[in-house]
């Protein structure tokens, strides 16, 4: 147990993130513990001060007092508060974090914020490697995104993105913590259907109120394509009917054990623009161990399948340092997804989640099967980049999560003018996205060319039955947030 004590007990959640950049998921307290790290803060002679002490060991630092906007003074003490512990962090173990003291989702954001400060591309990427000690690597690559996302990153100012939520999913995978299930008996699609087309409804007259189109339509999940194909017709054509003019539409098509030819046919009639068909891993030992009831060779028939009735926008999810893989498993995985040759392909570095099955294995248990070590997982990741940047695939999008292997990143890359426009639209928040179904977030963007961006949220229930039961309460959390302004 970690005892934080602090002056500023208001970014102790923060604090925690930046610790387990070097310890893991280890406990943490503001109350008592096994080693004490002491925070001490000064406001004095102009200057904010902060200290932090542990172990025998000191870091210190010290930054011109700010007496701006309420906002922009809590975000300058927070970068300073967790880079003096970080710095304290880094004498004490001896490590670098690749992505030095970003704990954030979004690390292409301070990119962008220098670049709007003044700073050309070369150097905002120095300036990301000086002031957090990002690795050069690192902030090379959120240089070769921007310039991936140049003349896409900025949504026009009178669109939306829309998500649709389907939370159903032949099995549940051993590391999934999504707002999703198991589709068992199937008892609960065709009342999830009804729901799900009433919210629709009700938004496209919300959408018509605030005066704005959609742009890019996403289907999501879960697997979208687990339950009946014409169940889910019945959703896109009325999204569609609802949100004319999308110059884009993915739909997760996901596991092939959930993809034949029907619904691809009417995925294609339906025109959708881009697919995924994920395999993971080609491994088919690891995907019994995670929970996926299909093999590799039914991935790659799936995908053939679909290549064979025009899907020319593919994409493949891959994951490193999955349970029991090591590097040979990763390569062998890569080597499959290069010659398959698809228009994109997002590799992700395996989060554990705390609400997933994995966690309960691997942390509580203990029984479960073990993970390549963070400089194997480090290795996979440097491998795919690798191999496919050679390949013509490029990367375009970018973001981390909390537990990651290696305390590593997800990275999207596509081959020209194949970059997803809702990903990077919701990943980089330079978009509206209006989010249906079952624990989608709205979250809609005021402002968006300010620099104090504001974004508002309103979240749906996740539980399916409540959302069954709740969808006008849910349509109505979206209008007082849209329409705060307007009414």
């Amino acid at each position: 147990m970690i005892w934080i004590r602090t002056d500023e007990p208001r970014f102790f959640s923060d604090l925690g993130d930046v610790l387990r950049l070097f310890y893991g998921d280890v406990a943490i307290s503001m109350e008592a513990g096994d080693v004490v790290f002491e925070h001490r803060f000064t406001d004095a002679d102009g200057l904010w001060t902060d200290t932090w002490t542990s172990q025998g060991k000191r870091s210190s630092l010290s930054h011109p007092i700010c007496d701006g906007a309420p906002l922009e003074v809590k975000r300058l003490r927070k970068r300073q508060i967790k880079q003096v512990l970080y710095n304290l962090l880094k004498d004490l173990t001896g490590m670098h974090p690749p992505w030095g003291s970003l704990t954030g989702i979004r690390p292409t954001r301070l990119l962008y914020e220098a670049m709007e400060a003044g700073m050309d591309l070369e150097a905002a990427v120095a300036h990301v490697t000086g002031a957090f000690d990002v690795s050069p690597d690192r902030a090379a690559l959120l240089g070769e995104i921007a310039r991936m996302q140049d003349g896409l990153r900025d949504a026009p100012p009178d669109t939306f993105d829309l998500y649709i939520g389907i939370p159903f999913c032949r099995t549940r995978c051993s590391y999934c913590s999504f707002s999703s299930g198991e589709i068992g008996d199937g008892k609960l699609v065709a009342p999830y259907v009804e729901a799900l087309l009433r919210e629709i409804g009700l938004c496209k007259a919300l959408m018509e109120e605030a005066g704005v189109r959609l742009r890019a339509g996403y289907v999501g999940g879960g697997t979208p394509t687990a339950i009946p194909r014409e169940a889910l017709e019945r959703i896109i054509a009325a999204a569609q009917a609802a949100f004319p003019g999308a110059v884009e539409w993915t739909v997760e098509a996901g596991r092939p054990d959930t993809i034949d030819e029907g619904k691809l046919r009417m995925l294609r009639e339906r025109g959708v623009t881009r697919i995924s068909v994920n395999p993971q891993t080609f491994s088919d030992d690891t995907l019994m161990r995670i929970g996926r009831a299909h093999t590799g060779r039914e991935t790659i028939e799936a995908y053939q399948l679909a290549r064979k009735l025009g899907f020319d926008d593919i994409n493949m999810d891959i994951i490193a340092a999955l349970p029991g893989e090591g590097v040979a498993d990763f390569a062998h995985t890569l080597d499959v997804v290069q010659n398959l040759a698809p228009d994109s392909v997002t590799v992700h570095s395996l989060a554990i989640k705390r609400s997933s099955r994995l966690h309960e294995q691997l942390a509580v248990a203990g029984n479960g099967y073990g993970q390549v070590s963070r400089e194997g997982a480090a290795e996979m990741i440097a491998m795919a980049r690798r191999r496919l940047t050679e390949g013509g695939w490029r990367p375009y999008y970018l973001y981390r999560q909390k537990y990651m292997a290696g305390n590593l990143e997800n990275v999207g890359y596509a081959k020209p003018d194949k970059a997803c426009l809702y990903n990077i639209g919701n990943m980089e928040e330079t978009a509206s996205v209006l989010a249906l179904g079952a624990g989608a977030i709205t979250k809609w963007l005021f402002d968006p060319k300010c620099r104090d961006l504001r974004i508002e949220r309103a979240p749906n229930v996740r539980n399916i039955e409540a959302y069954i039961q709740r969808v006008d309460e849910m349509v109505q959390r979206k209008r007082d947030v849209i329409l705060r302004e307007t009414e």
